[in-house]
C-alpha cells in the first residue's frame, strides 16, 4: 500500500506550529459569537467582524443554541483565547460586548448603526480584496481617546490588546496591509469603527512608467512612438496621491513594485467594512457579571452601591456553601459506589463457589446413575447360557420401585427363573 496523498483542503490550510513560532501562541486570540434573538444581519455581522480579527480568530467556529458562555470560557485556555466579542440582539436593539477572558472586565456597547462588508464594497468604484490581506493582523489607529474619564482609557487599552503588539524597530512594513480606525466623538459620545486596506503607490512617476513597473500591458494605440508613452504627464489616480500630506518617504523596500527605500510614496485606503457606530453603556468588573464600574444612564448613590456589594457577597457565600455541599455529596456517593462494588464482588465470589459445588454434586450423581451392571453378562456367568431376547428388555412406561435399587430387582428376576 502506498502513502495516502494530502487532499486539497489540507494543502490550503497550513498548520501553524507553536513550537517553531512561539510568538503565535503569545499573540492574543479571540472568539466572535452572537447571542439573543435571531436576525438576518447579526450572523453576517459576526462573520464580517471575524474577518477584521483575522488571522488570530476562529473563523469556522460553529455555535449552537445549547452552547453556553461557560463552554467557550472552558475551551479558551487551550486555544490561547484572550478576548471574546459577542453580538447580542434584543427587542430594544443590538449590542456589542467585549470581554477579557477569563476574569473580565466586560464592556457593553450599543450599536446605533452598522453596514455590512458586502454593502460597503459594492459602493466602491475600485475594490481591493485578496487573500494576503488577511494573513497578518491589522494596524490599530485610535483618535480622540485622550479625554476625561477612565472609561476612554479602558476602551483604548482593550482594543489595543485585542491585536498583537508591533515593534517599530523590527517590523516589516510589507506585513501591514490593513488598518482598523476608531474615532471617538466627544459631542455624541459615540465611536466610529472603520476597516481599511492599505495600498502604497509610488509618487512623481508618469502613468505609463507606473504601468510598466506594475507589469501591466500598456495601450500604445494613440502613441506614434514609445517615447510618447513614457513622456506623458504625471496624472494621479486619486486626490490622495496629489495631497503632499499623504506622501511618505519609505524606510524599507516594500513587496509591491516601485516602492523602494528612501523614495516617496503615497498611501491609499480602500474600505473593506463593516462599519459600526458604537456607544459605551456599561463597564463591568467581572465576566458579564460583576461590579458595575461605569454606566452611562444609571447613576447610583454610595448607599445603593454598598447594598449591592453586600448582596453580591451574600451570593458568593451561598455559592461557596452549595459547592461544599455538592463536594460532600459527591464524596458520599463515591463511598457508596465503592461499598456497593465490594458487596457485589463478594456476592459474585459466593455465587461462583456455589456453582462449583453444584457442579461437583451433579457430576457425582450422574456417575452414580450411570453405574449399571450388565444383566446379560451376569446371566451368562451364573447360568452359562444365552438369555432370551425379551428377558432383559424394559417395557415402555414401566417404573422401578423406589425402595429397591436397580441391581436388587435384577437378582429377584433371576431367582424366580
Amino acid at each position: 500500500m502506498g502513502r495516502r496523498k494530502k487532499g486539497r483542503c489540507v494543502k490550503k490550510n497550513k498548520q501553524i506550529n507553536t513550537e517553531e513560532n512561539p510568538n503565535v501562541a503569545k499573540a492574543p486570540h479571540s472568539f466572535v459569537i452572537h447571542r439573543g434573538l435571531p436576525g438576518e444581519h447579526i450572523v453576517e455581522l459576526t462573520k464580517d467582524f471575524r474577518k477584521i480579527m483575522e488571522p488570530f480568530t476562529a473563523m469556522s467556529l460553529k455555535e449552537r443554541k445549547r452552547n453556553t458562555i461557560k463552554d467557550f470560557v472552558s475551551i479558551a485556555g487551550i486555544f490561547h483565547v484572550t478576548h471574546m466579542c459577542m453580538f447580542t440582539r434584543t427587542e430594544q436593539g443590538m449590542y456589542f460586548k467585549l470581554c477579557r477572558l477569563p476574569r473580565g472586565p466586560t464592556l457593553t456597547f450599543k450599536i446605533h448603526s452598522f453596514s455590512l462588508s458586502r454593502d460597503v464594497i459594492s459602493l466602491l468604484k475600485k475594490q481591493m480584496i485578496y487573500e494576503e490581506l488577511f494573513k497578518n493582523s491589522p494596524l490599530v489607529i485610535l483618535n480622540n481617546f485622550s479625554g476625561e474619564g477612565m472609561q476612554l482609557k479602558l476602551i483604548a487599552s482593550m482594543f489595543q490588546n485585542m491585536f498583537p503588539t508591533i515593534n517599530l524597530t523590527t517590523v516589516n512594513l510589507s506585513t501591514i496591509r490593513r488598518c482598523l480606525s476608531l474615532n471617538y466623538n466627544s459631542t455624541s459620545k459615540t465611536i466610529d469603527l472603520r476597516h481599511y486596506a492599505i495600498k502604497v503607490v509610488p509618487v512623481d512617476v508618469s502613468k505609463g512608467i507606473k504601468k510598466l513597473i506594475q507589469a501591466k500591458i500598456p495601450n500604445l494605440s494613440k502613441c506614434e512612438d514609445f517615447s510618447d508613452f513614457l513622456t506623458k504627464g504625471t496624472v494621479s489616480e486619486s486626490e490622495a496621491e496629489d495631497d503632499p500630506s499623504n506622501h511618505v518617504t519609505l524606510p524599507q523596500t516594500l513587496s509591491s513594485r516601485g516602492n523602494h527605500a528612501n523614495n516617496k510614496s503615497a498611501i491609499r485606503l480602500f474600505e473593506l467594512g463593516p462599519r459600526l457606530t458604537l456607544e459605551l453603556i456599561k463597564v463591568e468588573d467581572g465576566l458579564l457579571d460583576g461590579e458595575v464600574l461605569f454606566h452611562e444612564y444609571i447613576h447610583k448613590s454610595e448607599e445603593e452601591k454598598l447594598l449591592i456589594k453586600k448582596k453580591r457577597e451574600e451570593k458568593k457565600k451561598l455559592k461557596e456553601k452549595r459547592k461544599k455541599v455538592q463536594e460532600e455529596n459527591k464524596k458520599k456517593k463515591e463511598l457508596q459506589k465503592q461499598e456497593h462494588k465490594e458487596k457485589s464482588l463478594k456476592g459474585m465470589q459466593k455465587k461462583k463457589e456455589n456453582e462449583v459445588l453444584l457442579q461437583k454434586i451433579a457430576k457425582e450423581s450422574i456417575e452414580e446413575n450411570n453405574v449399571e451392571d450388565d444383566d446379560a453378562q451376569y446371566y451368562r456367568d451364573e447360568i452359562g447360557e444365552e438369555p432370551d431376547k425379551d428377558l432383559f428388555e424394559r417395557k415402555v412406561g414401566a417404573k422401578r420401585p423406589r425402595s429397591m435399587p436397580k441391581y436388587k430387582v435384577k437378582k429377584q428376576k433371576l431367582g424366580k427363573l
